[in-house]
């Protein structure tokens, strides 16, 4: 299992890219949660209110996912990573038949 996080502008875009990765079955579920985040884009120092989804989906469907959210974001190079995740048995299950 893998979970795929990535930041989002604002709640709304998180909400439109999460319900289309778990209704297109690329992930199982996404949880969203609101963040303040600090970096340095193009020599400028930012401070954002964001949003960071956590996706839960299988390793055979982990760049699917990367795809649809790139395709779907607005940032010019979304945040997206990749952590491996381990879970009860009977979760990583419902993950992975949420996503065939």
């Amino acid at each position: 299992m893998i979970e795929v996080q990535f930041a989002c502008r604002d709640e709304k875009e998180a909400e439109r890219i999460s319900e289309a990765l778990v209704k297109e079955r690329l992930a199982a579920c996404c949880n969203i949660l609101k963040a303040k985040s600090v970096y340095i884009w193009k020599d400028r120092l930012c401070r954002e209110k964001e949003c960071i989804v956590f996706a839960k989906t299988s390793e055979k469907k982990a760049k699917q996912c990367e795809a649809r959210i790139k395709e779907l974001h607005s940032y010019e190079l979304p945040a997206i990573l990749f952590v491996p995740a381990k879970a009860s048995k009977e979760y990583e299950k419902w993950v992975k038949d949420s996503v065939k």
